[in-house]
């Protein structure tokens, strides 16, 4: 199978686990007889310092015309003053309303081996639920801006019917497959538009009746991520509520750098770990990869490549098992380098 591929790097450690990716991947095309063809394009912080751009056209018309976009990190401090519009986060932020990338699925997954979260090891046997973050809609999106003194500032957060119905669609249809649970997480008390969240999802669970449909405001859904993270499978929710649970969730696994996700559009989609571009590791080689290799991992999955994707997870699986791991997830005297676990997951599966 032939696959064009646009590979944004981005910043800090984005070309690190990056390197390590396409290295992996490549191991799958060559075990598999697949052909992916990549291309490397330019956003964040070197677009603004080559092109005073962080998301170029030429970066979106290559991603559009590519079959996925595969996504590094993006950020840096010396631009956090910038206007907006005009950050590295703006230009991701760009890119995903331009390919319409209306659907975030984030996994969280506990590896059994991992031994770092600070959550005790009960609460945490089997944990396995997903996240549905709706990505081009809300605070993100809205009008901001501030009044001319400058003393008082807006964000609008707006939501249509149509952009609620389409990633609730997705996340009962992913329920049906898995432990038929929906939790919706919202703020129904306070917003309004987290009441039409309730509205529109409540009328779609009517279609999947074997589902089941609960409610969780957000600041009790954030506890209970930490105090019975089992007892979720699926829950959606908006794109702010989304990025910051996804981001505590990560407490539970052991380590930020170990999550994945894949932004879903209706013709196109994107790859990318979870974790921001960690300027503080840049050029360490202490990375961690994982993330972005499970990002390449759901690719596969997207591409329909079922048993490619069966054979990176389990070589992912192996190198935590046998503690080839970087030193956020392990003790830094036993630690190995970025590197070295992108070489130990291509070994593998070249080894299968």
């Amino acid at each position: 199978m032939i696959k064009n591929i646009s590979v944004i790097e981005g910043d800090g450690i984005g070309p690190e686990v990056m390197k390590q990716t396409i290295k992996v991947l490549n191991s799958i095309t060559i075990k598999y007889g697949h052909d992916f063809h990549y291309k490397n394009v330019l956003a964040g912080s070197k677009a603004i310092e080559k092109l005073g751009d962080p998301m170029p056209k030429e970066t979106i018309d290559n991603c559009l015309k590519s079959d996925a976009v595969l996504f590094g990190s993006i950020g840096d401090p010396k631009y956090d003053h910038n206007p907006i519009g005009n950050r590295p986060e703006d230009g991701l932020l760009k890119l995903r309303k331009r390919m319409n990338l209306y659907c975030n699925i984030r996994p969280i997954v506990v590896f059994p081996k991992l031994e770092k979260s600070p959550i005790k090891k009960e609460f945490l046997h089997e944990v396995n639920f997903i996240i549905y973050r709706e990505l081009t809609g809300g605070i993100y999106f809205g009008k901001k801006g501030r009044c001319k003194n400058g003393e008082k500032a807006y964000d609008y957060c707006v939501y249509s019917k149509e952009e609620i119905e389409r990633i609730g669609e997705m996340a009962f249809k992913a329920a049906v497959s898995r432990k038929k649970k929906v939790t919706l997480v919202d703020k129904a008390n306070v917003l309004e538009t987290s009441r039409l969240w309730r509205e529109v999802i409540k009328k779609i669970s009517m279609d999947y009746p074997d589902v089941d449909l609960d409610f969780l405001y957000v600041d009790n859904a954030a506890m209970q991520i930490i105090m019975n993270p089992k007892k979720f499978d699926i829950i959606l929710t908006d794109n702010m509520f989304g990025d910051i649970l996804s981001d505590e969730s990560s407490i539970l696994t052991s380590s930020l750098g170990l999550l994945p996700s894949a932004s879903i559009g209706y013709d196109k989609s994107m790859f990318e770990p979870i974790h921001g571009s960690y300027p503080k590791a840049k050029g360490k080689n202490i990375a961690n990869p994982l993330g972005c290799i499970l990002s390449g991992s759901m690719m596969l999955e997207y591409f329909g490549m079922h048993k490619e994707k069966n054979i990176l997870e389990k070589a992912v699986k192996n190198s935590i098992e046998k503690k080839i791991c970087t030193p956020d997830i392990i003790d830094s005297k036993l630690s190995s380098t970025t590197e070295e676990v992108g070489d130990y997951i291509k070994k593998y599966i070249m080894n299968q």
